[in-house]
């Protein structure tokens, strides 16, 4: 790790520090575990098999964008790297896992690094896309005075939105990008951007096919799928916590902490992710103590399956060590 990169995760683990210390200055410690000790298994089960659903739906979705550089690829390929690359996230700084997903199976997938690096930024604009509409439609649901709270307005959700979409549909936007960044790298590298050039050039074939009407058609329904499945996730560990007085806050916490994970902060998101779903619990009125249980809960349930599946896999299935060699595309 680079100086650059220690800074980094001196930043991350500073702000998770301060939002943990800005959650328990607020709490006393016997009512926390009252909230935790009340949970009930049977909606956590229920969670459980909601937030599995979801995660298929992404892994399906992940397949389809990788169709676009090999048809032939399965979900059953897809689906080790996929959870991998979430463990990795979880554990380790700087975003390991979606380098790993990047570079770490291409020979598994038949799929070079460029087109993974394509879908990864796809898969990321239709993650942002889903969770800005979320918030704007929990926002007008639930109270508009919210929106003056969290500093936030429905025509900025709407300008955020229709860039995320522009992105998304117009690949020319990214293509400019990439181009100058390709240009700068030829001027203080050559050696390396001859050896990126093909890699690149693969990437930006796959942002073109994605952005066909059919194929983002599908990618939008897969995406709205999974983040419902997500956000019934959040609402069932909500009923699993009988000391909230209103449950039905988990689909403001939904949008809200998920969006969090967007500050710098620890592997795992720890800090950032807690305050801000116990943040969207209280603003709709639930006791201090009960919405910090309700965090705690439903960010295990989020870190740990994934977590335990993707070292498990990496443990059995080392990366590139899959297949025999065969050629990527």
């Amino acid at each position: 790790m680079g100086a650059r990169g220690g800074l980094r995760l001196g930043l991350g683990l500073f702000v998770t520090a301060g939002f943990v210390w800005l959650i328990a200055r607020q709490l006393r410690g016997d009512e926390l575990l009252a909230a935790l000790r009340g949970v009930d298994p049977a909606w956590l089960g229920l969670g459980l098999a909601c937030f599995c659903l979801g995660f298929a739906c992404r892994i399906r979705r992940w397949q389809l964008m990788l169709r676009a550089a090999r048809p032939a690829v399965r979900w059953r390929a897809c689906a080790g790297p996929f959870v991998a690359s979430f463990a990795l996230n979880n554990v380790l700084p700087l975003r390991a896992g979606d380098v790993l997903r990047a570079v770490g199976f291409n020979r598994q997938l038949g799929v070079g690094a460029g087109s993974v690096t394509a879908t990864l930024f796809v898969e990321r604009l239709l993650d942002m896309l889903m969770l800005l509409c979320a918030l704007g439609l929990v926002l007008v649901l639930f109270d508009l005075r919210l929106q003056q709270v969290a500093r936030i307005g429905g025509t900025a959700l709407l300008a955020l939105a229709a860039c995320v979409a522009l992105l998304l549909l117009v690949p020319r936007i990214s293509s400019a990008a990439v181009g100058l960044g390709q240009r700068l790298l030829a001027r203080l590298a050559p050696a390396l951007a001859a050896r990126l050039a093909p890699e690149i050039a693969r990437g930006l074939a796959s942002l073109q096919a994605l952005a066909s009407g059919a194929w983002m058609g599908r990618l939008l329904l897969w995406s709205a799928a999974s983040w419902c499945l997500e956000g019934a996730m959040f609402w069932c560990v909500a009923q699993a916590v009988p000391a909230l007085t209103a449950p039905h806050g988990a689909w403001l916490a939904f949008p809200v902490a998920t969006l969090s994970t967007l500050v710098p902060s620890s592997p795992g998101y720890v800090g950032t992710f807690d305050y801000f779903a116990s943040l969207a619990m209280r603003l709709l009125g639930n006791p201090d103590a009960a919405a910090a249980a309700y965090a705690i809960v439903v960010h295990l349930l989020l870190w740990l399956p994934p977590t335990l599946l993707g070292l498990a896999y990496l443990l059995m299935a080392p990366p590139d060590r899959l297949l025999p060699k065969e050629r990527t595309v």
